[in-house]
């Protein structure tokens, strides 16, 4: 059987699975506003300015966006920064004591 007639069904199976794929690296589910003020005060995470504070260590750049989510079984601060170059960063810090996790 040629290729061409099965290019649009590898495509849809292709499309189909990138979902599930494209969310498997990221942190499964961030919290909100109140489930943020909740484990700030239960000492579960540090608050973000404490965060932010330790982060100065490893400075990347302009905090743009700063979300608090689970990952695995601990929480984490994703911090999206924008660079002195203009280029755009996504840093993980360790919502219990600060330290950064990664930087990409």
């Amino acid at each position: 059987m040629p290729v061409l007639p099965r290019l649009p069904l590898m495509l849809i199976a292709g499309l189909a699975a990138w979902p599930a794929q494209a969310g498997a690296a990221s942190p499964q589910a961030c919290l909100n506003k109140a489930e943020q003020r909740a484990a700030v005060a239960s000492h579960k995470a540090i608050s973000l300015a404490q965060a932010l504070k330790a982060r100065t260590r490893v400075r990347h750049g302009e905090v743009v966006r700063a979300r608090l989510c689970h990952d695995g079984d601990r929480l984490v601060y994703v911090l999206t920064l924008l660079g002195r170059s203009g280029k755009v960063v996504t840093a993980t810090v360790d919502a219990a004591n600060g330290e950064p996790v990664s930087a990409r």
